[in-house]
């Protein structure tokens, strides 16, 4: 896709491969393998389109407003590469959404 890759994963546990790819605007992209996965639009992980993930910096303040709405998120967790915090939620449809925290380093 001409992106440029800006960290490549192994995660053995799954079996599968995690791609960071950096996009010409600065935003980032994700891409996973899951080997043997069946085809339907969301759980467990399956082909095509997984989730679409929205950047914060202030993850917290995101789940709050969130749950004043009546939205659940899941509990949040840290990446293990890029030690990030991050949840899901589900859109209408209950397809995930992420929300993934970038704070200034």
């Amino acid at each position: 896709m001409g992106f440029d890759i800006i960290a490549e994963h192994y995660r053995e546990e799954r079996d599968s491969w995690k791609v960071d790819m950096l996009l010409p605007d600065g935003r980032q992209l994700e891409m996973f393998s899951f080997p043997g996965s069946p085809q339907r639009l969301s759980f467990p992980e399956s082909l095509g389109l997984r989730h679409l993930a929205f950047q914060t910096q202030d993850i917290d303040a995101v789940i709050s407003h969130l749950q004043t709405r009546g939205i659940v998120c899941e509990t949040v967790r840290v990446d293990p590469y890029t030690q990030s915090r991050f949840t899901f939620f589900q859109d209408p449809d209950g397809l995930p959404l992420e929300l993934y925290e970038v704070t200034q380093r």
